[in-house]
């Protein structure tokens, strides 16, 4: 894994997690996958091989968001934390497999 792929993935990691922690108000429910996902794809999606598991997190970490934005204000508090820990766990394990299995491509090789 190169360096700083590791430490850009750290980065959009954790700006999702910040996305994800501040919602709702930091953006509207239908924004949230969107915004959780957009720095991975603008940052490191067009850097690694496609590769099915790194794909098949990324479209776990949408789920997760979708399902965590459609909570409402009259859902169970414990419901909306599990929803929240759910997307959390996503984008950590995201993040987990593109550092795993991550292969950084030729235009990511000659930055």
């Amino acid at each position: 894994m190169d360096i700083q792929l590791a430490e850009a993935m750290g980065a959009v990691a954790e700006t999702a997690r910040g996305r994800a922690l501040a919602f709702p108000g930091s953006v509207g429910k239908d924004d949230l996958p969107w915004a959780v996902i957009a720095a991975f794809d603008a940052e490191i999606r067009g850097r690694v091989a496609r590769d099915p598991r790194i794909e098949n997190e990324r479209d776990r970490v949408l789920i997760a968001a979708v399902n965590y934005a459609e909570t409402r204000g009259d859902d169970p508090p414990e419901d909306v934390a599990t929803l929240l820990t759910r997307l959390i766990d996503a984008i950590d394990y995201l993040e987990q497999a593109v550092l795993r299995f991550g292969i950084p491509n030729r235009p990511a090789k000659a930055r």
